[in-house]
C-alpha cells in the first residue's frame, strides 16, 4: 500500500520538474515502481488528461483535453466520457491499470480498445465506421 502523503509529495515534485510539459511528466513516470506509478495514475492527484497522455502519448483535440482535465484520474475507474458521435459515447476508463476506450449508446458497447493503441484504434473505427 502506497502511502497517500508521500504520494501527494512526489506527484508535487513532479509538476514542479515537468513544468505543465505533458510530455516530460508522462516521461518522469515512465520510471516510477510498478506500483507508485498506478497508484498515482488512479489517484486524485493527476487528472484524467494525464493519465490519457501517459498511455496514449497523445495530445487529443481540444474538447476532448478540456472534458479529460476536469477529471481527476480516480474517475477513470467509472469512465469519462470524452466524445459523442451520433447516439454514442466515447468513454475512457482504466481497467487495472489497462487503459481502455468503449463506444457505447448507454446499454450496450459498440466497440471496445485496449492498450496503448487504443486512441488510434478508436479514431480509426470512428473513421470508418461511423
Amino acid at each position: 500500500m502506497v502511502d497517500y502523503a508521500a504520494l501527494a509529495d512526489l506527484a508535487d515534485g513532479l509538476f514542479e520538474a515537468s513544468d505543465d510539459d505533458d510530455e516530460l511528466l508522462a516521461a518522469m513516470l515512465d520510471p516510477l515502481d510498478g506500483e507508485i506509478r498506478g497508484a498515482l495514475l488512479a489517484s486524485d492527484l493527476l487528472n484524467a488528461y494525464q493519465v490519457f497522455y501517459y498511455f496514449f502519448r497523445e495530445t487529443p483535440d481540444e474538447l476532448t483535453k478540456e472534458r479529460l482535465q476536469l477529471h481527476a484520474a480516480s474517475d477513470l475507474a467509472r469512465g469519462v466520457v470524452i466524445d459523442e458521435v451520433d447516439i454514442y459515447d466515447v468513454i475512457f476508463s482504466l481497467e487495472g491499470r489497462e487503459p481502455v476506450l468503449l463506444i457505447t449508446d448507454g446499454e450496450a458497447t459498440l466497440a471496445r480498445f485496449s492498450g496503448p493503441e487504443a486512441y488510434e484504434q478508436i479514431l480509426r473505427y470512428l473513421d470508418e465506421s461511423l
